[in-house]
């Protein structure tokens, strides 16, 4: 008994020692719960009492939001990028040049204004006119045109830059620069390579012409003293990021690009052990090319104009070939001002290099994903391709265009992926893209060239709208399964982003955003009002976004948009899916003239409308049109005898009970669901009633009067 007593009194003891810890743990958890419904409260977003689905009843099913409104910024926040912001470049090091790199706001700094576009400010001119001039007043800047003007990179000619196609080293044009490059490389000419990246962009000409020749390319440039680099490029209608290659990685996977290329872009390869290089090393495709002119390339010809010496150049090119050659690089051919190296296309190399203790640049260990690249530091270490991957390096990729619909190796690294899963995204998205085209005509026309997806699973839109005359950067969330791998994979370009920062470009920079549920997956880490700021900051005056929600986030993001002055209208998805909605949107052109806001009318809508109106202009005789037209507007306007769904019953199914008089002789049952709202390419009229289509008119008429 007395051990038993000892033991529960020593039970007792350690009971009491566990109960402050416990009560403690609960205090904490209660206020961890209150603070965060402090913070929450911030939100604009306010979730009601929600009914349960499956009920038969029609319930409000959404957030109900508080008021929210936004001020316009500044004239002095036009060309405003928040993460490279000018104004905060005190604040970093100028170390590899760190200020320069992605530093973005604290929450309590953000900016919640609209960004102004430049006073003068026009719809940028359309593909391919868009390619050789743009507006002077889109992209003000001189200091290109003034610093550059021998090198022909742009010239100001009235109210437009021009683009001669020049750059430092092609100042006689691009064209005939890239020519001898395909010469050198024969596999830029059959589709082995697709995609490119241009460090150093300039104004992306290079980037440019490589698009007449079926290589998409991404050009980066940072925000430097050249002034809108990155902003010109896009305004051109060229594919761009801002970007540095400093002391982090570029946001993409490893073992992506086909292509590199540096064009006297004034990156020192060889200095902080090769940092710079071995990144381009990460991101290029096993078997891919990296291309450099510029020094130390032909020094012997040229080192008198680099304000240098011989020795100090020949010096400079044996290190770069050394440090080429210590990460499995060959050089591949060379001539004038172009060298051209070739990544290894298998790991034999790098097991040679494994072996010798001394090696350097060492392999990169396992404690450092290859694909990790959202603030991932830079280190001083080589990025082997793995072993299992036989079909990745630039020889066993399909060429473009078969690659575009290949299953990718590497959709066996996403979770759950596999082959079937891939063939039924391509599949499912060359559907939506389809009816896209119905909502919005606009895609597919010379009105939108720069498109943005922004969380993208595979590049199935990008894939769907290939034959269009529009490019997409496809999006994959930081915080998602890493899919972009296979985006690259298709041949495609794209990039990691967290959408809770600014995106890495200028103001007015898309034509199009897509998203398709962005806000449902992220409203737990993502303030909503922020993200729709951020997309109406780079989106163009009279651009669009097609936004596929929840029928539960649809109606909230509808009003935010409404604040941003945008125009929407919500439209059933290809399934007319009710759990699941589209809204159809355009940014409003407003413009900042002496601190008076003045705003345009949109065309979101003429389009659309136009589709739905011209059939009764169309599909019907000359005499009979103008009756219905007459007979739909008088119905519009004295509503006591406009259609009653009891007539348009009686119209459809029993014609019989109603008089020939009104032009109804015989007509056969419609199989549709709801005829009123049924998808007018499905709608086959087999009646000719003047009435029936006056009716349907009046309908119409009504929708658009009330939208």
């Amino acid at each position: 008994m007395k051990y038993k007593d000892e033991k529960y009194e020593k039970a007792e003891k350690g009971s009491l020692k566990v109960l402050p810890k416990t009560v403690l743990l609960i205090l904490l958890c209660g206020l961890s719960f209150y603070l965060g419904g402090l913070y929450y409260g911030k939100n604009i977003v306010e979730v009601s009492n929600v009914a349960k689905t499956g009920s038969s009843l029609d319930v409000d099913n959404s957030l109900q939001v508080k008021s929210v409104s936004f001020s316009e910024c500044s004239s002095d926040y036009q060309d405003y990028t928040p993460c490279t912001d000018p104004r905060k470049w005190k604040k970093y090091g100028t170390h590899r040049l760190t200020f320069m790199e992605r530093h973005c706001p604290p929450v309590f700094d953000r900016k919640q204004c609209l960004v102004p576009p430049p006073n003068g400010y026009k719809p940028p001119i359309r593909w391919p006119k868009s390619k050789e001039e743009c507006w002077y007043r889109n992209v003000p800047y001189d200091w290109i045109n003034k610093q550059k003007s021998n090198q022909h990179w742009l010239k100001k000619e009235g109210e437009k830059f021009i683009f001669p196609g020049g750059g430092t080293m092609f100042p006689n044009g691009v064209s005939a620069y890239v020519d001898l490059m395909q010469d050198l490389i024969p596999e830029m000419k059959d589709g082995t390579i697709r995609t490119a990246i241009d460090t150093g962009c300039g104004v992306a000409s290079w980037g440019g012409d490589l698009l007449d020749r079926g290589i998409l390319t991404v050009s980066l440039a940072p925000r430097d003293n050249h002034e809108a680099q990155v902003q010109f490029a896009l305004e051109r209608g060229i594919p761009a990021i801002l970007g540095i290659i400093s002391t982090q990685r570029l946001p993409f996977p490893s073992n992506s690009f086909d292509m590199a290329h540096c064009s006297r872009c004034l990156i020192p390869w060889t200095e902080f052990g090769g940092v710079y290089l071995l990144e381009i090393h990460r991101i290029l495709r096993p078997g891919g090319f990296w291309v450099l002119s510029g020094p130390p390339v032909n020094y012997e010809n040229r080192w008198k104009g680099w304000d240098t010496t011989v020795e100090e150049q020949r010096s400079n090119y044996e290190k770069l070939q050394d440090l080429l050659t210590s990460m499995c690089f060959k050089l591949y051919a060379k001539k004038d001002d172009i060298a051209v190296w070739q990544k290894s296309p298998d790991n034999m190399c790098y097991n040679k290099l494994s072996n010798d203790p001394d090696a350097y640049p060492p392999k990169c260990d396992d404690s450092l994903e290859p694909d990790s690249a959202w603030y991932t530091p830079l280190r001083p270490c080589v990025v082997v391709p793995s072993p299992k991957l036989k079909k990745t390096d630039l020889e066993s990729t399909p060429k473009w265009p078969e690659r575009l619909h290949s299953t990718p190796e590497r959709i066996s690294d996403v979770p759950g992926g596999n082959g079937g899963l891939f063939k039924r995204d391509d599949s499912k998205w060359k559907t939506r893209a389809k009816h896209y085209k119905k909502l919005l005509p606009a895609v597919g026309s010379d009105k939108i060239r720069n498109v943005m997806d922004m969380n993208t699973a595979y590049g199935g839109l990008a894939a769907a709208l290939v034959d269009d005359p529009l490019w997409v950067m496809n999006v994959v969330s930081s915080y998602a399964a890493n899919t972009l791998p296979v985006v690259f994979d298709r041949g495609l370009i794209g990039t990691y982003h967290d959408w809770c920062e600014a995106f890495s470009t200028y103001p007015r920079t898309y034509d199009l955003l897509h998203v398709d549920g962005l806000f449902t997956s992220e409203n737990q880490r993502c303030e909503m009002k922020y993200v729709m700021l951020e997309m109406d900051r780079i989106l163009r005056p009279n651009g669009y976004a097609i936004i596929r929600e929840s029928s539960y986030f649809a109606d909230t993001i509808a009003s935010v948009a409404k604040e941003l002055r945008w125009s929407c209208r919500k439209e059933k998805t290809e399934s007319e899916s009710e759990s699941e909605k589209l809204l159809i949107c355009q940014k409003k052109l407003w413009l900042l003239e002496n601190n008076v806001t003045t705003t345009t009318i949109d065309d979101i809508n003429i389009d659309f409308y136009h589709e739905k109106l011209l059939r009764y202009v169309t599909e019907v005789d000359y005499d009979q049109s103008i009756l219905v037209w007459h007979i739909a507007t008088e119905m519009l306007h004295q509503t006591d005898i406009a259609c009653s769904d009891y007539m348009m019953y009686l119209l459809i199914v029993q014609p019989s009970l109603m008089s020939t008089v009104a032009g109804i002789d015989k007509t056969q049952r419609l199989h549709v669901k709801k005829h009123e709202e049924q998808n007018e390419n499905a709608r086959e009229y087999s009646s000719k009633s003047v009435l029936f289509q006056a009716c349907m008119l009046a309908k119409e008429l009504k929708r658009i009067q009330e939208q």
